[in-house]
C-alpha cells in the first residue's frame, strides 16, 4: 500500500459501526459546522420570527388588557371549554396578568412552531442527506456511523437554547406588569424542552422510513396528536389528556403563576428516550434504507403514473392530505367558537375596531372573515411547498431521466404547478367545510355552512397567484426560489395582524390576499378575483418561459 493510499484514509475496513479514523461519532464537529452553515439562512428566521411574534404579542396583550376590568372579561369568555381548548389550561385564569395570558393563550401555539422547526432541521440533516447519497459519500470517509444524526442533534439542540435565551432575555427586558424576569427564563426555557422533544421524535421517524417526507410527515403527525390531546385535555374536567403531551406538559409549568420547573423534568426524559431510541434503531438498518420495509409495488404500474400530471399527484398525494386534514380540524376549532364570538370579543376595544373596518352585520361575520386569512395563509404554506417541488426534483437529479425521454419542461414543471394550485383550492374547501359545520353547530344556523364554504374558496385566486410568484422564481430565479415564502409570511402579517396593529391600507394591498372581498362579511365582487386569475395565469407562463431558457441545475 502506497503512502498517497494511506494519506487519502483507503486501507482496512474499519469495524462496523466505526469510522477508520475514529468511533461511532467520528466527524460530529465537522458535520456540525457544515450542518451551521448550510442553515445560516434558515435558522435565524426561524428565531428572529419566533422571537418577534412573542414579544409584539406580549405587548398587544398588555395594551389590549391593560385594567383588571378588561382581564376580568377576557377571564369570562376564555373560561369556555372551547376557549380552554384553543388556549391551555384553566389555572392560568385564576391569575390572568399580561404573562398569564401569554402562557395560557401562546404557549401551546408557538410550541408547535418549535416542533416544526426541530423536525426540519433533523430530517434535513439525516433523513435528506441519505436520500440524495451524500451520506454515504461522506461516510467513505472518517465519518462514523452515528455521526450525521449527533450533528443534526447538536445543531436542533443549539437553535433551541438559543430562542430560550432569546426569549428569556426579550420578554425580561420588556417591562411589561406581570412578566418578570423569572418567568421569562422558565417561559424560554419551555419552549426549548419542547423543541428537544420533537427533535427526538425526528430522530426516531428518521430511522422508520427511506425518505424525508415521510419522517417529517410521520413526525408532524406526532405534533399534531400532541396538540390535539392537550387541547381535548385542557377542555375537559380532569385535564387528564393533557398529561400524555409535551405541550402540555410545557403548559403546566404554569409560568408567570405559579413558575413550576418540574415539568420540563419529562420533556427532558423524553427528548433523551427519543434521542437514545434513534441511535439504537440507526444500527440496525442500512445507509439510506428504513426500519420499516417498503411494500412491494403492483406489477403493472397505474397508466396514470405514465403521465406527468398522475406522477405528480402521486408525489404530492401525502403533503396533500395532510394539509387538508389539518386545515379541516383547524376550520372545525375556529367553528366551535363561532357562537362564543360576540361574547369573546365585545369588551376587546382593539379587536372591536378591527372587526367594524373589516363589515358585516355581526361580530360573528366579521370574525370569521378576519379567520379566515389565517385560513388562507396555512394553505399558501401548501401551495409554496407544493410549487416548489419541481425545484427539489431538479436538484435532486430526479428531473433529468424524465425530462430526457419526450417530456417536455412545461409539461413536467406544469403538472406540479397544476397540483399545487389545484390542491389548495381543495385544501379551501375542506377548510370552510370544517368551519361551516363547527359554526353551524356552535349558532344553530345551518346556513352559515355554503357561506364559508364560498368564503373560503373566495381566496383560491389568491393561491393561484402566489403560485405563480413561486413560478417565476424557479423558471427565472431557481436560486431564490426560497423567496417564495415571503408572499405567504407578508399576507399573515399585513392581513391578519395588520387589522389589529392598524397598518395602513397600502401595506395589505401589496399582497394578493389583500384583494379578496372578505366573505362572509362583505359582498362578493367578481372583478378583483378575475383580476387575480389572469395576473396568476400570466406569472404561471412566465415561469415556464423562463424555464424553457434556463439549463437545469442538478447536484
Amino acid at each position: 500500500m502506497t503512502s498517497a493510499t494511506k494519506t487519502a484514509g483507503v486501507g482496512a475496513p474499519a469495524r462496523p459501526g466505526t469510522a477508520a479514523g475514529g468511533g461511532a461519532l467520528a466527524g460530529t464537529g465537522t458535520l456540525v459546522r457544515f450542518a451551521l452553515r448550510r442553515d445560516r439562512v434558515r435558522l435565524p428566521v426561524w428565531i428572529l420570527a419566533l422571537l418577534l411574534g412573542t414579544l409584539s404579542t406580549a405587548n398587544s396583550y398588555a395594551e389590549l388588557y391593560g385594567t383588571p376590568e378588561d382581564r376580568a372579561n377576557a377571564v369570562e369568555t376564555m373560561g369556555s371549554p372551547a376557549g380552554l381548548a384553543m388556549s391551555g389550561p384553566r389555572h392560568y385564569l385564576d391569575d390572568y396578568t399580561s404573562g398569564a395570558m401569554l402562557g395560557h393563550q401562546m404557549l401551546g401555539f408557538t410550541a408547535v412552531l418549535v416542533g416544526l422547526m426541530s423536525v426540519l432541521v433533523i430530517t434535513r440533516h439525516t433523513r435528506a442527506e441519505e436520500e440524495t447519497g451524500r451520506a454515504e459519500l461522506l461516510r467513505s470517509t472518517v465519518v462514523g456511523r452515528h455521526a450525521h444524526l449527533a450533528a443534526a442533534l447538536s445543531v436542533a439542540a443549539l437553535a433551541n437554547l438559543v430562542l430560550g435565551l432569546l426569549l428569556a432575555l426579550g420578554l425580561g427586558g420588556l417591562g411589561i406588569d406581570g412578566v418578570d424576569a423569572g418567568g421569562s427564563l422558565l417561559y424560554g426555557a419551555a419552549h426549548a424542552a419542547v423543541g428537544l422533544v420533537f427533535a427526538g421524535v425526528a430522530a426516531v421517524t428518521a430511522q422508520l422510513t427511506a425518505h424525508a417526507r415521510g419522517a417529517t410527515g410521520t413526525a408532524l403527525a406526532v405534533i399534531g396528536a400532541a396538540y390535539v390531546l392537550r387541547a381535548a385535555g385542557d377542555s375537559g374536567e380532569s385535564g387528564a389528556l393533557s398529561w400524555l403531551s409535551p405541550i402540555g406538559w410545557a403548559q403546566r409549568t404554569y409560568v408567570y403563576v405559579d413558575d413550576d420547573w418540574w415539568p420540563l423534568l419529562l420533556c427532558f426524559a423524553l427528548a433523551a428516550g427519543c434521542a437514545a431510541t434513534g441511535f439504537a434503531l440507526s444500527t440496525r438498518r442500512d445507509v439510506g434504507a428504513g426500519i420499516r420495509p417498503q411494500k412491494p409495488g403492483r406489477p403493472v404500474a397505474s397508466p396514470a403514473l405514465g403521465t406527468p400530471l398522475g406522477l405528480a399527484l402521486r408525489l404530492h398525494r401525502g403533503m396533500l392530505a395532510g394539509f387538508g386534514a389539518g386545515l379541516f380540524l383547524m376550520g372545525a376549532m375556529y367553528g366551535s367558537i363561532l357562537g362564543q364570538a360576540e361574547d369573546m370579543l365585545k369588551d376587546i376595544d382593539q379587536l372591536q375596531e378591527a372587526l367594524e373596518r373589516i363589515g358585516g352585520t355581526g361580530i360573528a361575520e366579521a370574525f370569521a372573515s378576519m379567520v379566515m386569512v389565517v385560513v388562507a395563509v396555512v394553505a399558501a404554506v401548501y401551495v409554496v411547498m407544493a410549487a416548489l417541488r419541481a425545484r427539489a426534483e431538479e436538484t435532486a437529479g430526479r428531473a433529468e431521466p424524465l425530462l430526457a425521454t419526450g417530456l417536455s419542461r412545461g409539461r413536467w414543471a406544469g403538472s406540479h404547478l397544476a397540483v399545487a394550485m389545484g390542491g389548495g383550492t381543495l385544501a379551501l374547501l375542506v377548510a370552510g367545510l370544517g368551519f361551516g359545520i363547527a359554526g353551524a353547530a356552535s349558532t344553530g344556523d345551518g346556513a352559515l355552512v355554503p357561506r364559508l364554504v364560498g368564503a373560503a374558496l373566495a381566496y383560491a385566486p389568491a393561491l393561484w397567484v402566489t403560485v405563480g410568484v413561486a413560478a417565476v422564481l424557479f423558471g427565472w430565479f431557481p436560486r431564490a426560489s426560497a423567496a417564495a415564502w415571503i408572499v405567504p409570511v407578508y399576507a399573515f402579517v399585513v392581513g391578519y395582524l395588520g387589522q389589529i396593529l392598524r397598518f395602513p391600507g397600502w401595506m395589505n394591498e401589496l399582497s394578493p390576499f389583500g384583494h379578496v372581498p372578505r366573505l362572509p362579511a362583505a359582498d362578493l365582487d367578481w372583478t378583483p378575483l378575475l383580476v387575480l386569475t389572469l395576473v396568476a395565469a400570466g406569472l404561471v407562463w412566465l415561469g415556464l418561459a423562463g424555464l424553457r431558457r434556463r439549463d437545469l441545475e442538478t447536484k
